[in-house]
């Protein structure tokens, strides 16, 4: 589905799995909305079939949004988060 807010700052899903916003429990989040990012930074990782998969940014830039929480099921494709 096409996004209202463009697609060049958007953080797309690689695989369908679990997301986690931080490398533990317990463990700052890798990214919160305000802060700078540079291209190649993790954004969150999605567990799927028991593998951890590093979701990276693709561009330099400031987390403007994150769109989805900790624990959530997410489908390939699905909006993660915005990079503005």
């Amino acid at each position: 589905p096409a996004s209202p807010i463009g697609t060049s700052g958007a953080v797309l899903s690689p695989v369908v799995g679990t997301v986690y916003l931080s490398p533990g429990p317990g463990e700052p989040p890798f990214v919160t909305v305000g802060q700078p990012i540079q291209a190649g930074q993790t954004v969150l990782l999605i567990e799927a079939m028991k593998t951890f998969n590093e979701v990276k940014a693709h561009r330099t830039g400031t987390i403007a949004r994150i769109l989805v929480a900790s624990g959530q099921a997410v489908e390939f494709g699905e909006l993660l988060a915005v990079i503005e």
